[in-house]
């Protein structure tokens, strides 16, 4: 822990928790995505989701690490690729949300964990504001006096993977909750997470 404290101050290390804390319980498209499978799987499916999710972001701190996103941002015709094939794949989960035949089929589905995280990872990895977001934000709390950055960056994104975590499983637990007790109206579940998260794909369209 001495060690840690050497490579980032306490007082670095206070801030950028506070920072993370209030950026994640803001509501954004991670939030929205987790609320969209919890209502429709359950808490357990929201926390999942949450759980991919936080893959992601540990995906996209790696690559800001080794410097990859700082090329990213420097090639806009790759920004926008990878942009639009997520905002295809959250309009792909949307129709699927909203088309779904039965109750039965859809809880069991629902309950397939392995693919809350599966999507959760693919909509986090697949928007590249987060990389960008996390090229900006994560290098204000590093100190190159202090030891390699890329090893502070990792530190740093851990921890904010972490707490991002839990918020975002909160949401989404919580939401589940409520499409719980309302599983009786599972077909108004699988239409608010329809427009869930095709209201997600238009934020990141018309962003």
């Amino acid at each position: 822990m001495s060690e840690l404290f050497l490579l980032i101050p306490l007082s670095t290390l206070l801030s950028f928790m506070a920072a993370g804390i209030v950026l994640n319980l803001t509501p954004g498209a991670d939030v929205m995505f987790a609320t969209a499978c919890g209502l429709k799987g359950g808490a357990k499916s929201g926390i999942a989701a949450a759980f991919g999710i936080a893959l992601g972001s540990a995906f996209h701190i790696s690559l800001t690490a080794m410097g990859l996103a700082a090329v990213l941002a420097t090639l806009p015709w790759a920004f926008t690729m990878i942009k639009w094939a997520g905002i295809a794949y959250l309009v792909y989960l949307a129709f699927k949300s909203w088309t779904a035949d039965t109750e039965q089929v859809d809880r069991a589905e629902g309950r397939t964990y392995g693919a809350a995280i599966k999507q959760g990872l693919i909509t986090n990895t697949m928007n590249p504001k987060v990389a960008l977001f996390i090229l900006a934000f994560l290098p204000q709390f590093t100190d190159p006096t202090r030891g390699p950055v890329w090893i502070q960056m990792l530190v740093l994104g851990g921890l904010f993977c972490v707490t991002g975590f839990v918020i975002t499983a909160t949401y989404g637990a919580l939401a589940g909750l409520l499409g719980t007790k309302l599983s009786a109206k599972m077909a108004l579940m699988n239409k608010l997470s329809a427009l869930l998260l095709g209201a997600l794909a238009v934020r990141l369209a018309w962003n």
